[in-house]
């Protein structure tokens, strides 16, 4: 074949390929165009069935409201919903094309062929979809756990109490140094509370990847905590029994976890890492409530919850109550009944849940008799807290634990009780075994306290040094007591008590409290063998005890008459011939101590603030006597004028522990007795506790190089030289713990090797009126350096407290508490550098009157100075133009300051980093309008907490 016939055959196959292509094309158009309504009714179908299936699948879902889709059912039920809106799409152009006229024929064939075309290729795609509705690994599997489980806590914002604990523990939460954060008070104060509103807080939704909330039954395990968690964390422990296996898996699911652990209603100490609990390096958190302190011991921060406040008891009880505390007469009982309540949350919830069903003033008036009479008869959500309360009683381990608790119910309720009295009373009733010696006694009896405290059973009171026992607690106690048979208790207060108890009373009991009344008359002769303690104190109109009235108490260990009115003692006190403590302080009419030489087993005396104008020659005979507290105020102030001392009065009381002797620094006619006194003290071989005063530095000097005592670890000494005003220490009211060794200098002058002696070995220094010093470190750094609190009060030559330059070490390393007043010549708090440890303790600084001060902290505080500071309050300092140079200073503890009479001070070395803690700023708004700011954000962030005055 030629070239020319092999071209032309090529081209004619292809010609006659693409013929037949068209052909193809045009039959395949024609057969699509002819099978739409067949494509129609077909996708129809399939898409019902498909969309019936999704609806099936979701209604299985949703029986499970733990339970989500798998990943792979996810991504099916997204391609179905996007296939249904193309399917729709497709319904609506067919009904287009369905009701079009039947013009321009080819155009509108070739339409529907692709229309008919697409929904056979969407029935092929519908049909695959429905194939791979089968999902192997199935289709639904357990949500993640969800970050909050929210538990619609009681809403506390109007109950401060409660709000600020909640508060406090959001700020060390944010503190990354605290992993452990432990909350603790008696049951019913609502930590329950704070640990819910900590649970559905919304910055520690924010904070943290997971929050588990766990509620520590009182029958508790390891494997029961584990579990909790396990449900927690949605973990498959199945098959998995070992504790071990089961904590390195929670810790495993853990470890890459922001967690915050909320431990509720603790009853035992806790290993969190047998349960799975390990500290990891997501910044996690956690925090326990119980309502014993030692549980708390491992925690990194420590917070107390106190009882609610009046206003906050108030508030929540009208809340509770609703509308029937408007019932006409309703609120001074509701008032009363809230007084019932304590404070305690959860009794206030229960008491008033009963009263709002009370309709009318007689049933409020019955409901409140019944209350105060819950001791006697069933009342309602009392005896249920009850129950909770006397677990923590019958839980002590010693039956002289339990008693020292049932004594602290002779006080009144919420009554401040000064603990050195307490723990002499426990001693002298025999609750404190095994301990004969005074300072071996009043640790053990702190012991015992401290673990009363710890079981909330007794709380400390905001009064320095005293605990107090609230009212429901002490109903407890007296309704123990009534069914005890050694251990009965008779306490009448001033309301109750119009008379003196009757004649079976005074047999029945073992104790009596009548103290704080308007008794006036005591019984001639009670019989009552079985009294060991009697309280008549603060009585002031009882004048006279009748001469017989103490024939029948020869078993009476504490007695009780400080305040009262009486002039002299009875005949009758001879008979008490087992009395270990007598408290005869503050009778101020009491001018001699007749018949008190036959109290052979005396321990304990009080005599300060009496009438007695001499040293009372009976004290002498009290060989037994371990504990003295006298004042010499009155001496010379009788008829002659004339200073009686007698000699050997204090050499003879061989075993004496403690002595304090007050005077009035106005009345210097007790001088002459001072040297004798002072020699014969300084003699005594068993003294560990020493509150005198010396006249002078010469007085000073010679005590303490004759006495071989005062320096040795355990002694406890108040020792105050020179003549001031008051005769207190000032400083002492400052700290939250009691300060053993305290030193006090009054009007004196230069540097003497005495007072540095003293000063190496105090934890408290009071400098008042001093001359010849320009610093404090002039007494010596090493002489400074175990101050825990200082007082520097009208010292007219003090310029700075400490100068840096003099010495190359630290100052002022255990330095707490700082009070300046009055110093005219003050210009700086320090001068030179701020060697590394200096005021690393620091937590209150108070500054007053100094005229010449213009900068609070120098150039050379570094960023890290004052990691403790807390308080810093400055008043009347017209010159101080800059608490520091910049906002540089870390202030990483700063939560209160208070700002009054500073004109000059225009800036606060704060900015959004640095002010983190701050809690309060009371200042007068006038000065806050007048201060310069380097941010608009600052100021906004700092005015929310301002308190103008």
């Amino acid at each position: 074949m030629s070239g020319t016939e092999i071209v032309g055959s090529a081209v004619a196959a292809e010609v006659y390929k693409d013929g037949k292509r068209i052909v193809n094309n045009i039959n395949q158009t024609v057969n699509y165009a002819r099978d739409l309504k067949k494509h129609y009714k077909r996708l129809t179908d399939i898409a019902e069935k498909l969309s019936a299936r999704k609806e099936d699948t979701v209604a299985e879902a949703n029986k499970y409201k733990t339970k989500q889709f798998t990943r792979e059912c996810q991504g099916w039920m997204s391609t179905v919903t996007k296939s249904e809106e193309d399917v729709q799409k497709l319904k609506t152009k067919y009904e287009k094309v369905r009701g079009k006229k039947r013009l321009w024929r080819v155009f509108h064939h070739r339409f529907r062929a692709k229309l008919s075309k697409s929904m056979a290729e969407k029935c092929d795609e519908l049909h695959n979809l429905w194939s791979e509705a089968k999902f192997e690994r199935g289709m639904i599997v357990e949500k993640p756990p969800e970050r909050v489980r929210i538990m619609h806590a009681p809403k506390i914002e109007d109950k401060p109490s409660l709000h600020c604990v909640v508060e406090d523990i959001l700020s060390l939460l944010r503190d990354g140094n605290v992993k452990k954060i432990g909350l603790w008070g008696m049951v019913g104060i609502g930590k329950t509370t704070i640990m819910q509103n900590l649970n559905d807080n919304e910055d520690i939704a924010r904070m943290f990847d997971i929050v588990i909330w766990v509620h520590v039954s009182q029958d508790w395990s390891v494997e029961k905590l584990q579990h909790v968690i396990i449900d927690r964390l949605k973990l498959n422990m199945e098959g998995i029994t070992n504790v071990d296996e089961i904590a390195w898996r929670i810790s495993m699911e853990l470890e890459c976890k922001r967690y915050l652990l909320l431990l509720d209603e603790v009853w035992d100490i806790l290993d969190l890492k047998k349960i799975g609990i390990y500290d990891n390096q997501k910044d996690s958190k956690v925090v326990l409530a119980t309502r014993y302190r030692h549980i708390c011991r491992e925690m990194d921060a420590l917070i107390n919850v106190k009882r609610m406040s009046k206003e906050d008891a108030w508030k929540m009880f009208k809340e509770k109550v609703g509308q029937n505390i408007n019932i006409s007469g309703v609120e001074p009982i509701a008032k009363l009944v809230v007084r019932e309540c304590a404070g305690l949350p959860l009794l206030i919830d229960r008491v008033a849940s009963t009263f709002r069903r009370k309709d009318n003033f007689h049933l409020w008036h019955d409901g409140l008799m019944r209350l105060q009479r819950w001791r006697s008869i069933k009342v309602q959500g009392m005896d249920e807290l009850i129950e909770f309360l006397k677990f923590c009683y019958e839980d002590l381990d010693a039956d002289n634990k339990k008693s020292c608790f049932l004594y602290t119910a002779l006080y009144p309720e919420d009554y401040d009780i000064y603990i050195d009295y307490l723990l002499e009373c426990w001693k002298a009733e025999g609750f404190i075994h095994d301990a004969d010696d005074f300072i071996f006694a009043r640790g053990k009896g702190h012991t015992i306290l401290d673990e009363l405290i710890k079981v909330s059973l007794l709380e400390r009171s905001k009064k320095m040094n005293h605990v107090s026992m609230n009212k429901v607690l002490r109903n407890m106690a007296l309704k123990i007591s009534s069914q005890s048979e050694d251990f009965k208790i008779l306490v009448k207060t001033q309301e109750e008590l119009q008379e003196p108890p009757n004649e079976e009373e005074w047999q029945q009991v073992n104790r009596i409290s009548l103290m704080d009344s308007k008794l006036c008359i005591l019984p001639e002769l009670p019989d009552c063998n079985n009294l060991k303690t009697l309280l008549l104190q603060k009585n002031n109109d009882l004048k006279v005890i009748p001469h017989r009235f103490f024939t029948y108490m020869q078993n009476l260990l504490v007695l009780d008459l400080h305040g009262t009115g009486i002039k002299s003692l009875p005949s009758s006190v001879p008979c008490l011939t087992c009395l270990r403590a007598l408290y005869l302080n503050s009778c101020i009419n009491l001018i001699g101590l007749k018949y008190l030489e036959e109290l052979k087993h005396l321990e304990v005396l009080d005599i300060r603030r009496t009438g007695i104008n001499h040293l009372p020659i009976q004290i002498g005979y009290l060989i037994q006597l371990k504990c003295l507290r006298m004042s010499l105020s009155n001496f010379g102030l009788g008829k002659s004028g004339d200073v009686e001392c007698h000699q050997n009065v204090f050499s003879n009381l061989s075993l004496l522990e403690e002595l304090r002797i007050d005077v009035d620094p106005n009345n210097r006619r007790w001088e002459g007795v001072v040297k004798p006194i002072t020699e014969e003290v300084a003699t005594l071989k068993c003294l560990t506790s020493l509150s005198i005063f010396f006249p002078d530095v010469d007085c000073l000097r010679s005590f303490i190089s004759t006495s071989p005592l005062w320096k040795e670890m355990h002694f406890t000494f108040h020792f105050s030289v020179g003549y001031h005003d008051s005769s207190s220490y000032h400083i002492l009211d400052c700290f939250e713990y009691q300060i053993r060794k305290c030193f006090k200098l009054a009007n004196g002058e230069g540097v003497n090797p005495a007072i540095s002696e003293v000063l190496a070995n105090s934890e408290t220094f009071e400098l008042i009126g001093h001359k010849g010093a320009s610093r404090l470190s002039d007494f010596g750094i090493g002489n400074i350096n175990k101050m825990r609190g200082c007082l520097i009060e009208g010292c007219d030559d003090i310029e700075t407290i400490i100068d840096g330059d003099s010495e190359r070490r630290s100052a002022l390393e255990n330095l707490e508490k700082m009070y300046i007043y009055n110093v005219p010549k003050l210009e700086s708090i320090w001068e030179g550098p701020v060697h590394s440890g200096s005021l690393a303790k620091l937590t209150s600084l108070i500054l007053k009157k100094c005229p010449k001060l213009k900068k609070i902290f120098s150039n050379e505080f570094e960023l890290k100075v004052l990691p403790k500071l807390k308080t810093l309050e400055l008043y009347d300092l017209p010159e101080v133009e800059s608490i520091c140079t910049d906002d540089s200073l870390e202030w990483p503890a700063l939560e209160n300051i208070k700002i009054s009479r500073c004109q000059s001070l225009t800036r606060l070395p704060f900015n959004c980093e640095n002010s983190v803690k701050l809690r309060c700023i009371e200042c007068q708004q006038s000065w806050w309008s007048a201060l310069v700011w380097n941010e608009d954000t600052i100021e906004q962030r700092l005015r929310s907490i301002c308190i103008f005055n």
